[in-house]
């Protein structure tokens, strides 16, 4: 691995002129080169400022042979300055009761088996979280020396910062916060219920337990939405989204969204259709299309107001093969909208908006806040795109684009 990193530093000449042998950590001379000598093979040697995580590589005196860029960024050290300086005086790590990890740790004495650290968070000296993980190059026991000796040639310590596995976490807890608060409501509801007509059945009418059995099937619904939004979540994040494509009636799907909608109790003349001609033949994952029209037409509904406008027209959207024939569908409601500087994070996960026709700046609406960003999932999985705008007559306009597809894709 010391063969494939190198750095503009580590080949710098010494100051006095004389050659690169150190005193190891052993106490043994070492004349080893920092880069590899003779002709080197075209894409056998990477930069390490070309890498994305932070490296510092250290020879087996503990002297710094190479510092990259993010090593530099996150340390906030000049590497013209630490290079061939000390790795354990360069980077005091401590843990997080403060004991001196080069001390525990013991790089260039410990087992003489060991082959790496595995990342872990430690302490710079002014406090600074960094992720850090350590990789031993050992001598060749081809090279020869004593049975069961494989001295340190370099120690390979990579970087990264803990901002984003701060956000990671935050995100995660943010998660299963909602879901505990969103399951609770209907799971109490359905225990207490179930509990009551079991204990006292014969004390209420047909009608008071048709009441009961319906708010119980209800809450069921609400919690298998629940879990449904989550599996979505997991397959958006790990890339595990399947489509499994047929030929879809986009207006036809978008009708039988509105006819549910009426079904349960929304007014008819809330909502308007409107499908322009030329439409291609499309060939989507119905059941994802149905949920995508659903989480928009709902959004709208919660959050806007006025009549709900669903626009179905042809559409091109660019692809590796040039421009494809595409499907755009918006849906458009008459509310306040959502102002520019909030259009960027109504994707994001745990996003709401406020209810009936308020700017969607707050995050107390209903619903765990998950629905946009599961419906941008969905049409990205598609090959699509998605956007939010201003409505041609005020209100919020959500449309997005999918390719046509074909009964093989």
């Amino acid at each position: 691995m010391d063969e494939l990193i190198s750095s503009r530093a580590s080949s710098a000449p010494q100051p006095d002129g004389t050659s690169a042998n150190r005193v190891t950590a052993t106490g043994q001379v070492s004349g080893v080169s920092p880069l590899p000598e003779g002709p080197v093979p075209i894409g056998s040697l990477v930069c390490a400022d070309e890498l994305p995580d932070g490296v510092v590589v250290a020879d087996e005196a503990g002297r710094i042979i190479v510092f990259n860029r993010v090593a530099a960024r996150l340390t906030g050290l000049d590497p013209a300055e630490v290079t061939g300086k000390f790795v354990f005086d360069v980077l005091p790590l401590r843990d997080a009761e403060g004991r001196d990890w080069w001390v525990y740790a013991d790089p260039y004495h410990g087992l003489p088996t060991r082959t790496r650290h595995p990342e872990r968070s430690l302490y710079l000296a002014d406090g600074t979280e960094i992720l850090v993980s350590v990789g031993y190059v050992r001598e060749d026991r081809r090279n020869g020396g004593a049975r069961g000796s494989r001295p340190v040639r370099r120690l390979v310590i990579s970087l990264r910062g803990a901002k984003q596995r701060e956000r990671l976490e935050r995100s995660r807890a943010e998660l299963v916060s909602t879901v505990a608060h969103e399951l609770r409501s209907p799971l109490t509801s359905v225990k207490g219920f179930t509990a009551t007509l079991l204990n006292k059945w014969g004390r209420f009418t047909d009608d008071q337990k048709r009441v009961m059995l319906e708010t119980v099937n209800a809450d069921a619904d609400r919690v298998t939405r629940l879990i449904t939004e989550l599996l979505d979540v997991s397959r958006i994040e790990s890339g595990r989204m399947e489509v499994h494509r047929q030929l879809v009636d986009v207006p036809d799907r978008a009708r039988k969204i509105v006819a549910g909608r009426v079904a349960a109790g929304d007014a008819e003349d809330r909502f308007r259709l409107e499908v322009l001609d030329g439409l291609p033949e499309t060939w989507l994952d119905a059941d994802k299309i149905d949920q995508i029209l659903g989480n928009l037409v709902e959004n709208a509904v919660r959050h806007g107001a006025g009549i709900v406008t669903i626009v179905v027209e042809p559409a091109r959207l660019e692809g590796e093969d040039g421009n494809t024939d595409a499907v755009a569908v918006s849906v458009r409601d008459q509310g306040e909208g959502i102002s520019p500087d909030v259009a960027p994070r109504v994707f994001r996960q745990f996003w709401r908006g406020k209810p009936r026709g308020g700017s969607r700046t707050s995050r107390h609406g209903g619903g765990t806040g998950l629905g946009l960003y599961i419906v941008k999932g969905l049409v990205e999985a598609h090959g699509g795109t998605i956007c939010v705008r201003r409505a041609p007559g005020g209100g919020a306009e959500f449309r997005f684009t999918v390719p046509a597809g074909t009964a093989a894709a």
